[in-house]
């Protein structure tokens, strides 16, 4: 731009040496002198030199220059470096490529000024259902090999026609094989992984060789979109498509592969679907289907666990029973060792008493026996002494008691004859004082 600009004004000041004398009484042309023409013609060539033999490379951006003389190099460094009046040819070193499903005013977003977007289109699966499918895409140059990227950007002249002739082209085959391989149905089942391993793959090591074979397997699935049903006296085939293999490896189309031209692909993936008419109202039935059949499960694990619950707190029961009756009877158990212990202890203890009084009747025994024996020898010599003292309490008790039950005066005098007058008085007194203490002791 500013190489052209100093032409521009190398032409002005040409134009202007020129026309003065040709139209003197301009009064623009006044003011343009001699001198400042010749100025004017500098400053452009100045400018024109300075801007053809330098330019500034932008940080993240590749250049291919080629020189007027045919030669070329590749600069892939930010800064200043020298063109000499060459042709720059500049590509990013990433990529970004976008498919963009508009609004509802059919805007793509602000997205699309920092990127190659363009509108979604409408791609086919194997059973025939459409969608507009909006994917992201990387493609990262190789900076590495200087000659790879030159002949690339010699073949390519620009990045946006690289894009658009090289780039694109490939994306499209890549989201049409993809769809080929599967059904709508199969995609929002679980196979939206296998759809972004597949578009990848395709994209950057080559496109899959496909072969066709008849599916006459009749699937009856709630949703599925490729169900298949019979019409009387005609036989229905579905068309599908599988990659060809060969030697364990797919079979791939040659020269249309991304990796050929030095490009990698960093990322590919399909960021939104959005479906036709039909097949929305059809996945909305099976969402409902699904739903209702998610909230039947779901009462029947609730009944199921409120079952569990049920046998659990049953067993809980009988477990706490259980430990009362084990309890009551561990304490039986241990109330009547206890007893058969005091038991067995009081059997020991009489049985040791029953020893002791044995012995003591034997001793009891020897001690009569001696005395026995002692009493036997005393009878050959008469009464015993204890019979004699046995005898003697008898007689003593008896008087005692006929003592007792006779009456006598208080006072009594007995006279006396001549013969016994210095001991009869005396005597007496003496017995009386006798037979009232004998008296005294009875009745105590």
């Amino acid at each position: 731009m500013i190489t052209l600009f100093g032409i521009l004004i190398i032409l002005l000041g040409i134009v202007t040496l020129v026309t003065k004398p040709l139209f003197k009484t301009a009064k623009i042309l006044q003011w343009f002198t001699t001198k400042r023409s010749l100025r004017i013609i500098g400053v452009g060539i100045v400018l024109s030199i300075v801007t053809g033999t330098f330019f500034y490379a932008e940080p993240g951006t590749a250049y291919a220059v080629q020189y007027p003389w045919g030669g070329q190099k590749a600069v892939f460094r930010q800064g200043i470096h020298t063109k000499m009046w060459g042709r720059l040819i500049p590509i990013q070193f990433e990529l970004p490529i976008k498919y963009v499903i508009p609004n509802t005013e059919g805007n793509l977003g602000e997205q699309s000024e920092y990127a190659n977007v363009d509108a979604a289109k409408y791609w086919a699966f194997s059973d025939a259902v459409k969608a507009r499918i909006a994917t992201s895409v990387v493609i990262s140059i190789n900076t590495e090999d200087e000659g790879q990227f030159l002949s690339v950007a010699d073949r390519n002249k620009t990045e946006k026609n690289m894009i658009r002739s090289r780039i694109i082209p490939n994306i499209d085959q890549s989201i049409k094989n993809t769809c080929k391989l599967m059904d709508a149905q199969d995609y929002i089942s679980g196979q939206a992984s296998d759809f972004d391993r597949y578009f990848k793959d395709q994209l950057e090591n080559g496109m899959y060789v496909l072969e066709e074979y008849a599916d006459n397997q009749i699937r009856e699935i709630i949703g599925d979109s490729s169900t298949v049903r019979t019409i009387v006296n005609k036989e229905t085939k579905h068309k599908r498509f599988r990659i060809q293999i060969r030697n364990g490896e797919p079979v791939r189309e040659k020269g249309n592969s991304l990796k050929a031209y030095g490009l990698t692909v960093i990322q590919a993936v399909v960021t939104e679907i959005d479906w036709e008419t039909t097949f929305d109202k059809r996945l909305q039935l099976q969402k409902e289907e699904v739903a209702q059949t998610q909230l039947e499960k779901q009462q029947a694990e609730r009944e199921f666990y409120r079952a569990q619950k049920e046998k659990a707190r049953g067993e809980a029961d009988k477990a706490t029973e259980r430990a009362r009756l084990e309890k009551e009877q561990i304490q039986k158990t241990i109330a009547a060792e206890t007893e058969a212990k005091v038991a067995e202890f009081n059997l020991v203890k009489e049985k040791k008493q029953f020893e002791v009084e044995k012995f003591k009747a034997l001793s009891k025994k020897v001690a009569a026996d001696a005395e026995s024996y002692q009493n036997a020898k005393l009878v050959t010599a008469g009464l015993t002494p204890q019979e004699r003292a046995e005898w003697d309490y008898k007689t003593s008790v008896g008087v005692a008691r006929e003592l007792k039950e006779l009456r006598l005066p208080e006072i009594f005098i007995e006279g006396s004859d001549a013969k016994n007058t210095n001991n009869t008085l005396l005597e007496s007194l003496i017995g009386a004082d006798l037979a009232k203490q004998m008296i005294n002791r009875a009745e105590e």
